[in-house]
């Protein structure tokens, strides 16, 4: 087989940023079944947004440690949930769930889904077995060869073997290209109580999974290898690396500042000064400080990553908020305006021309504020509004 190198990818998250993938030996990888419309499957129920990523079975609460990571990994298309509307972040994932989930998180699921790669021929003693029930797998274990998440005198796939503690590091190693690190690593000693029970030819991977924060030991000093990893540990297993993967081939991602938000709609500032501005999905979700947050509580300002499904913002991360008091300035025409009960302004629009494209900019007014300039305000005038977190204090009408 040909040699690829992975497209890595990071979210920008900062405390970083999970689909279609399975739960159980008989239904591991489940997306990849309803990608070729298995009837029998028990992906992720998609909903009308197409992007599914409110589990009955999963709460900020409860799962506050792993709450972050599933909803993000699921955001990307790596690792999502059951068509009954649960995750079940307590059970066991098997081997081939969790090389598939890396393989994506690669960036390389059209790769691994190409006809060469999915109809190739594999001299595992247990491929027969593999295609039997897995078929539809082959060709991410094909690519999962090709980038070296194998050892070279693996005999056997084991694709319902439980993921351990132990087989999962490696693997998560690997996927990060850290294996050359690894072996300079191997005369480590690990500061575990169990660490006899590592395999000498896996300590350079663990000492390196330590290093990267990738997994951690328990309070009683122990590393327990040979433990089953949860779907729950594994979305914060993946996360992890996620973080640490280089920035290329990020193009299924925005990643900027807010500026305005417009009705169902908010525009994005760019590194690179470029402005983006994006429709938002009726279903969208959105991640600020750490927990679930209604669409009302973006500010201009937030730093954030924004992932799309057929042109609309399915999923919003807040990964630095706004600073408090952030004041801001906005000029445009005025479009039209709202008053509250009490006969004050409430809201005020205004229309802004770029690239021949008119957009509309919805602001809150603050029932104090002060108009200046001009004789009143009048469809079609010029003004500039200044204010704070997006509420106007202050509007010029201009001659």
């Amino acid at each position: 087989m040909k040699q690829m190198q992975p497209v890595l990818k990071k979210t920008a998250a900062a405390t970083l940023a999970l689909a279609m993938l399975a739960g159980s030996a008989t239904a591991a990888m489940a997306s990849a079944q309803s990608d070729r419309g298995s009837k029998n499957r028990n992906d992720d129920k998609r909903g009308k947004s197409g992007i599914h990523l409110n589990y009955k079975d999963v709460n900020g609460k409860e799962w506050k440690w792993a709450y972050g990571p599933i909803v993000r990994l699921a955001a990307q298309g790596v690792f999502n949930g059951y068509g009954d509307g649960s995750f079940k972040p307590r059970n066991n994932i098997s081997r081939i769930e969790a090389l598939v989930a890396a393989v994506r998180l690669l960036g390389l699921k059209e790769e691994a889904e190409k006809p060469e790669n999915a109809n190739a021929k594999l001299n595992f003693k247990d491929f027969a077995q593999l295609k039997k029930k897995y078929g539809w797998a082959v060709g991410y274990v094909a690519v999962a060869l090709e980038n070296d998440l194998f050892s070279e005198t693996d005999a056997v796939i084991n694709p319902d073997k439980p993921a351990t503690r132990l087989w999962a590091s490696v693997l998560l190693v690997k996927a990060m290209k850290l294996e050359a690190e690894a072996k300079k690593k191997m005369d480590t000693e690990l500061p575990f109580r169990d660490a006899k029970e590592i395999p000498a030819g896996s300590v350079g991977y663990i000492a390196v999974a330590l290093e990267k924060n990738l997994i951690k030991g328990y309070d009683d000093k122990t590393f327990q290898p040979n433990r089953p990893v949860t779907r729950a540990e594994l979305a914060s297993l993946l996360d992890r690396v996620d973080q640490q993967l280089p920035e290329e081939g990020r193009a299924q991602a925005i990643v900027g500042t807010l500026e305005t938000v417009s009705g169902n709609a908010f525009t994005v500032r760019k590194s690179d000064g470029t402005k983006v501005t994006v429709p938002v999905d009726a279903n969208v979700f959105i991640f600020r400080d750490n927990v679930k947050a209604p669409f009302s509580a973006l500010q201009s300002g937030d730093e954030m990553l924004v992932r799309t499904y057929e042109g609309k913002a399915v999923f919003v991360e807040v990964t630095k908020s706004a600073a408090a008091n952030a004041q801001f300035a906005d000029s445009g025409t005025l479009g039209s305006f709202t008053l509250n009960a009490d006969g004050k302004l409430a809201t005020i629009s205004l229309n802004k021309t770029s690239d021949g494209v008119t957009h509309i900019i919805i602001y809150d007014v603050d029932p104090n504020v002060t108009i200046s300039g001009g004789a009143g305000l009048s469809p079609n005038a010029n003004v500039v509004v200044r204010g704070v977190n997006h509420v106007v204090k202050s509007i010029e009408i201009q001659s």
